[in-house]
């Protein structure tokens, strides 16, 4: 082991923890959604405003984050990130004690944004905290780190806030009023424990990561040009890969949220028990760790990136068809493998989306950013659909299907264009 591994090894600790919160705050949202469905009496429509509050931040805040690192540095960015995340976090306190479905988006929104401003600054990290040649692997640990948590958060929320959820909403359909509200207040207060530790914690890493070894980054030279005959460009989109790309990221954010933050109500609307739905997205997230392990071991040994790219999309129409025409738990079961067509979508639209683009890269890769907001009005469309009695929950999944379509296209032609004439 060099020198260089040696005093990367705290660093990668700190990012694996940083990677760690990340997918574990972003997949709490689909327990959150059945547990705010039945305390703040919503329908499926109004739920999905939980996904739609925390994606939309990403949107908002992009462009925002970069101008924010460039005045606090990207360690004080990472801190600052935490910070906000952990004043989202306090904000459930309050909504909580009131019931106020608008607080509990507000703090939703300001969780995402703390959110967007800590991976904008901490994805650079992995690249420069230890040797070049071995960035990919790096890559590969953060990753793990992220859907690990992904596949525990659901289940924690769920043993706290949602325990006996199923005799809950059958006493609720037999209580008056005055005793409907009592319960749904003790239902409402069971967030504030793991909502203020979270803060907590939250607010003890950014005082930790102030004062920790990771490394200020250089910002790079601005002045490198796109290659070949790109060089002539004057705007980001006049590369059409690249804004192919950008649609193919937003379709694609919003069928990896409808498979881990729908599946558990979906669950319901089957005739499933609160009791077992509220850990389906666990499994939707398992499904992504497994694709994840897939694609470590298969790119680009076995298979190139766009290859994986069209077999995952492939795969998504077939076990979206399969889950619209089935029932019951086999049903859930292709919604949660839709993790494993899920998992090598975003690794391998980065890279194909952003080639080429030279001094454009940033922006490029402030607009990919900005495409998470995907998975903020995707679900809204579902939620719509699965309230109009005729199409129902099952139905509404007819929207994953063109999705998944467009990512083959992009695939197979899409990240090949270099005019919009070719």
């Amino acid at each position: 082991m060099n020198q260089k591994s040696k005093n990367s090894i705290v660093p990668i600790l700190i990012l694996g923890a940083f990677f760690f919160i990340f997918g574990f705050v972003t997949w709490l949202n689909g327990t959150l959604i059945q547990y705010l469905k039945i305390a703040c009496e919503l329908n499926t429509f109004q739920s999905l405003l939980v996904a739609f509050a925390f994606y939309i931040s990403y949107f908002v805040m992009a462009l925002p984050s970069s101008w924010v690192l460039r005045l606090t540095g990207f360690k004080n960015g990472m801190s600052l990130g935490l910070f906000i995340m952990a004043l989202g976090a306090i904000l459930f306190i309050p909504a909580a004690e009131s019931r106020n479905y608008n607080l509990f988006l507000t703090g939703l929104f300001i969780i995402g944004t703390g959110l967007s401003i800590l991976q904008t600054a901490s994805n650079p990290y992995v690249t420069i905290v230890g040797p070049i040649e071995s960035a990919a692997k790096r890559i590969s640990i953060m990753g793990i780190c992220n859907k690990v948590a992904g596949v525990m958060a659901p289940i924690i929320l769920g043993a706290i806030v949602l325990s006996d959820a199923d005799s809950l909403v059958n006493e609720l359909k037999t209580m008056d009023v005055a005793q409907k509200n009592f319960r749904l207040d003790e239902l409402s207060s069971r967030v504030i424990m793991p909502y203020s530790i979270m803060a907590a914690v939250l607010a003890l890493l950014g005082v930790l990561v102030r004062f920790s070894p990771l490394p200020e980054i250089e910002e790079e030279n601005e002045s490198v040009v796109a290659k070949d005959s790109l060089n002539l460009n004057t705007n980001v989109f006049q590369f059409p890969h690249l804004v192919l790309g950008v649609i193919a990221l937003f379709l694609y954010v919003g069928v990896e949220v409808l498979a881990g933050d729908t599946i558990g109500s979906y669950g319901q609307s089957q005739g499933i028990p609160l009791s077992e739905s509220k850990n389906f997205t666990a499994f939707t997230l398992s499904a992504m760790v497994i694709g994840y392990i897939i694609g470590i071991f298969s790119i680009p040994k076995f298979i190139s990136q766009s290859k994986a790219l069209a077999y995952s999309a492939i795969v998504g129409v077939v076990f979206s068809v399969i889950a619209i025409n089935t029932q019951g738990y086999v049903s859930v079961l292709f919604i949660a493998l839709l993790g494993l067509a899920n998992a090598l979508v975003w690794p391998a639209i980065w890279p194909l989306a952003i080639s080429g683009l030279g001094r454009f890269t940033k922006t490029g890769s402030a607009l990919l950013i900005m495409a998470i907001a995907g998975g903020a009005l995707l679900p809204l469309l579902y939620g719509k659909l699965a309230d109009i009695e005729n199409i129902g929950h099952q139905s509404a999944y007819w929207i994953l299907v063109p999705c998944y379509l467009f990512i083959l296209f992009y695939s197979l032609k899409g990240y090949k264009y270099s005019k919009w004439n070719s």
